[in-house]
């Protein structure tokens, strides 16, 4: 079983395993905001039900080390959009693609890698963009922060437990996009 964990202002930040929210629990780092009603943790001395959403006292500190290197970060750079032909990609559908191949000598580097879509990708192939005549829509380069886009990353999805719900629905409805 997993726990949702939010920041201090509500905004879900994590799913982390029921343990890990027990130990956050007993440390007085979080405060329990919904509990599963049919699990329960025990000990000898304690009985308490498993959490499903804990929300954290004070706000997270951002990391002196900048924006982390992963998929989710380049598709939040790449403001979800294909650096070839500048369709908006979903993230099932986007593809990482390497400027300069890694056959090549491309490094797996904010500065070589770009989201692409499917049809891009292939068009593309094992060749720079020059080689291929696409044109990048803007150099991929390490972005100093990144849009306030992290809450995009949890929607609730089939098989959540429902107290999820709330808390991420809320985050699509206000942060979602509104049709033209």
């Amino acid at each position: 079983m997993e726990t949702l964990v939010l920041s201090q202002s509500f905004e879900p930040v994590a799913r982390i395993p029921w343990q890990r929210a027990v130990m956050l629990i007993f440390q007085g780092k979080v405060e329990v905001v919904e509990e599963y009603e049919d699990r329960f943790v025990r000990s000898v001395t304690v009985e308490i039900r498993m959490p499903s959403v804990i929300r954290f006292f004070r706000g997270l500190r951002k990391g002196p080390k900048g924006v982390k290197f992963s998929r989710e970060n380049v598709y939040l750079r790449d403001r979800c959009r294909c650096q070839y032909c500048g369709l908006k990609v979903s993230r099932a559908e986007a593809t990482y693609d390497h400027v300069l191949p890694r056959a090549q000598g491309g490094r797996t580097s904010w500065d070589n890698v770009v989201i692409a879509c499917v049809p891009c990708n292939q068009r593309k192939g094992n060749r720079t963009p020059e080689h291929a005549k696409m044109a990048l829509r803007c150099a991929p380069v390490k972005p100093k922060k990144l849009p306030d886009a992290m809450h995009l990353t949890f929607v609730f999805e089939q098989g959540m437990p429902m107290s999820w719900a709330k808390f991420l629905r809320d985050v699509a409805y206000w942060h979602g996009e509104l049709e033209a």
